[in-house]
Formats: C-alpha cells, sequence, structure tokens
C-alpha cells in the first residue's frame, strides 16, 4: 500500500513514517502543501495522512483541492486542532477520519487498516479469497489452517491482490504499491516476492497472466 504522509513536524514525520515501513506500506513523505498537491498529481496512492497546519497550503486547502478534482483517495486528518468544530470542518471538507495529536501508532494503524477497508468495500477485518485469509492486523495469511506471517513487502503486495481480486495488475502498478521515492528497485523484485509468497501460500494461490500481469482469484 502506498501512503503520501503530509507532515511538516519532522520528529512526528519520520515516527510515522519509520514505523509505517516496517510493517506494510510504501511511504511518501512531503511537508508542505504544494508539495502534497503537487504528489497527488503524479503518483497513484492508497491513502493520504494529512496535517492541517502546514506550510505554503494549508491541509484544508489540500483537501479541498483534492476533493474538487474528484480523486477519492481516503484522507485522515492528523492535526493537533482538537476543537469538535475543526474535527466538524475537516469531516465536511471531505476527510475520511480526523485523528488528533498527540496518538498511538497502534491507533493510526487501527484507522489506517478501516478506512481502507471502508473505501474498497470490505466489513469484514479479514480480507478473503476462495481459498485464501489475509490479516491486516498481524501482516499474516492462512490457507488451510495453516498460518503463516509476512514480511511487510510479501504483506504490501498480497494485500494489494486481494483487496481487488480478479484484477489483473502489472508489475509497474505493484512497484509502486510496495516502493516508496528513492528506495532501489531491481528488475525482478516483484517476481522475487510473488516467488517467496508461492512457496508459502502455493504456486495456484497467485495467478501470472503471461505478459500481462498477477492477479488473485475472487
Amino acid at each position: 500500500m502506498r501512503i503520501l504522509l503530509v507532515e511538516d513536524d519532522e520528529a512526528i514525520g519520520q515516527a510515522v513514517k519509520d514505523t509505517l515501513n516496517k510493517t506494510s506500506s510504501a511511504v511518501d513523505w512531503v511537508q508542505d502543501g504544494e508539495l502534497a498537491l503537487a504528489s497527488l498529481m503524479a503518483e497513484d496512492y492508497s491513502l493520504v495522512l494529512l496535517d492541517l497546519g502546514l506550510p505554503k497550503k494549508s491541509g484544508l486547502e489540500v483537501l479541498e483541492s483534492l476533493r474538487s478534482s474528484n480523486k477519492s483517495i481516503p484522507v485522515i486528518v492528523i492535526t493537533a486542532r482538537d476543537s469538535i468544530e475543526d474535527r466538524i470542518i475537516g469531516l465536511d471538507n471531505g476527510a475520511d477520519d480526523y485523528l488528533v495529536k498527540p496518538f498511538s501508532i497502534a491507533e493510526l494503524h487501527a484507522r489506517i487498516r478501516a478506512v481502507v477497508r471502508r473505501n474498497n468495500g470490505i466489513a469484514n477485518p479479514i480480507i478473503s479469497n476462495s481459498f485464501l485469509e489475509l490479516n491486516p492486523s498481524t501482516c499474516e495469511v492462512s490457507r488451510d489452517n495453516q498460518i503463516h506471517a509476512l514480511s511487510a513487502r510479501e504483506f504490501a503486495l498480497l494485500h494489494t491482490l486481494m483487496l481487488r481480486p480478479g484484477t489483473i495488475f502489472r508489475r509497474a502498478n505493484l512497484e509502486q504499491a510496495v516502493y516508496g521515492w528513492n528506495e532501489e528497485v531491481s528488475s525482478d523484485a516483484i517476481g522475487y516476492i510473488i516467488h517467496a509468497l508461492r512457496a508459502k501460500i502455493g504456486k495456484d494461490a497467485i495467478k501470472n497472466i503471461r505478459g500481462i500481469g498477477w492477479m488473485v482469484i475472487k
């Protein structure tokens, strides 16, 4: 899952980026509103974590521009503004959730999982198809009652496929979901991750559509 983090506080931004990178997400971090809008035009993101008190353009201006362009990317506001009025303004301007600083990293992870589920029309916290069950809270997948722990990149790739079963993802799409800016990506990095996943959950779990990409069945 590719996340855009928009946060001008160095300590908070680094802490959030580091913890998300360690679990399951590729994170691009920018520190002002203008860079946020430029990033949103240049890349496809699964989620935006958006501070409100930003230089150059405020978080609300970023949110308004994003929604006026009809982009449906889910947005979680992360801010020190804790009044009811501020929360109402944020939500009414298109935020999907609102988290007040200081916050627990564990709670942030839970809210990310919930927002991504809702955005993909999934109510159950366990994402499943006809034979796999993926648990985003533990980064584990089970098949035939066998539970397998996944690395951060294995989880990110399988999570991307299982959110849209039956959809074929090209290599570039999967690279974008798994790797952030400035991360070196070898020519067969995606193939290596898929090989590692198949070793855990079976060769038939991820289908290769020759010359096009990969998918999981519904």
